[in-house]
């Protein structure tokens, strides 16, 4: 498929784009800049946080699909900003800055969702 006849990216999709985008600036932001590892080499640190993030990447050619890997991968994102949130009082406001982001991201993949229309009822 050409760039000419590729289908135009929807809105929602593009919101979930940029939640993506965002989610990845986030670590790295949260990782190697405002709190570092302490016990852990930094580049293992954003090796587990960000690569993952970046792995969709190679789907990109079809936004839906790329959309849904992240989207499978947010869960653990998900689960992470709910467990920092839970036990650290320091890192709370970044851990509500995850779940906020995963939760965008997943609410766009559904949103762009085709549905079938609903079928009539049959009388038999």
């Amino acid at each position: 498929m050409t760039a000419a006849t590729r289908a135009p990216i929807l809105p929602v999709y593009r919101i979930g784009l940029a939640a993506w985008a965002l989610l990845v600036v986030l670590q790295l932001a949260w990782h190697a800049w405002l709190v570092p590892p302490q016990s852990l080499p930094l580049t293992l640190v954003l090796a587990i946080t960000v690569v993952p993030l970046l792995l969709p990447l190679f789907a990109l050619r079809d936004v839906r699909r790329a959309l849904l890997w992240v989207g499978i991968l947010s869960l653990f994102y998900f689960c992470h900003g709910v467990s920092e949130a839970w036990s650290s009082a320091g890192e709370r406001w970044l851990a509500i800055a995850e779940i906020a982001l995963t939760v965008l991201l997943i609410a766009a993949l559904g949103a762009g969702v085709k549905r079938r229309p609903p079928t009539p009822p049959t009388h038999g």
